[in-house]
């Protein structure tokens, strides 16, 4: 297993844990401390341990060697576990949504009866912006799609969080001033809370889906490839190069001109060089095709 693959599983594994103690902390205090907000957060928090196992499973995924059926590997199971991460967002946060608005215009108090929820708002805060940043900052060095889609899913539980804050808060305030529609400002940031959830979730799938149907590297990201191939010994010039994104690597297909003179056998040995140098200079590429055209020095000139 190389070390790309053991810190973002570490760091899946650390997420769950993190997230299945929030989860379960944030639960009590929201059921005893009758906080719709709290307890829509902890719903995310939950969602939040099945998304990282869905992570952990396709970073476990991705790691396999190509094989007959897959010969550019398994990189697309990190995408897959990306749109299962969208997709369970999107879900929860309609269920939040719905609990949330129902409880406004029922019959029952909104009046959060403790202070305890508001700590517990405020730790959960502080931990979710440590692991996003952690993880955020780990799966962009290690170009890891799924581990930066699950830092996202850790950034909307903290903006949650804050929701749930704010509207906490305010309705600890009108319970001490006696201003009875300030109650209703926590289940207001509940149905919040999951328009943030579902709108993070519609983000990751377009994402997720736009990565699967193998977009290419644009112009700008591709310029670095292109001046590898071109650095190469007897490569007169590149006649195009696509890169095409398979989860955290990509596979490059180009094209190369050669002196037309030369042999088959230096022709083939000058675009083994090209695919050598581009997987050796560059960490995001995993296999290279490389297609040989004749270039005739003679007809150029004239």
């Amino acid at each position: 297993m190389t070390n790309r693959y053991k810190e973002a599983q570490r760091a899946t594994i650390i997420g769950i844990i993190v997230n299945l103690i929030l989860a379960v902390v944030k639960g009590i205090g929201g059921i005893l401390g009758n906080s719709r907000a709290l307890v829509a957060d902890a719903a995310h928090s939950a969602s939040d341990v099945v998304s990282s196992i869905a992570v952990y499973i396709g970073v476990r995924a991705a790691q396999k060697p190509p094989d007959q059926e897959h010969p550019y590997g398994h990189g697309k199971s990190e995408n897959v576990a990306t749109l299962i991460v969208a997709i369970l967002l999107v879900v929860v946060g309609f269920e939040i949504m719905y609990n949330s608005i129902s409880s406004i215009w029922s019959d029952t108090t909104n009046e959060v009866t403790s202070m305890i929820v508001l700590y517990i708002i405020i730790f959960s805060l502080i931990v979710k912006e440590i692991l996003f940043q952690y993880k955020f900052r780990l799966g962009t060095r290690i170009n890891s799609p799924a581990l930066i889609a699950d830092a996202w899913h850790h950034r909307s539980d903290a903006i949650s969080s804050a929701v749930a804050l704010v509207g906490v808060g305010l309705t600890l305030i009108g319970a001490r001033y006696d201003i009875p529609y300030l109650e209703f400002f926590d289940p207001i940031a509940g149905a919040v809370i999951a328009v943030i959830i579902m709108y993070m979730g519609f983000q990751l799938a377009k994402e997720a889906v736009s990565m699967t149907l193998e977009v290419v590297l644009n112009e700008r990201e591709a310029a670095g490839l292109m001046d590898t191939a071109m650095s190469v010994d007897k490569v007169v010039q590149v006649d195009a190069l696509s890169a095409r994104s398979h989860g955290s690597y990509v596979i490059v297909d180009i094209k190369i001109s050669v002196d037309a003179s030369i042999t088959v056998e230096d022709g083939h040995r000058i675009g083994r060089n090209v695919k050598q140098q581009l997987i050796r200079k560059h960490d995001i590429v995993r296999d290279v095709n490389v297609h040989v055209n004749p270039y005739d020095f003679d007809e150029t000139e004239s």
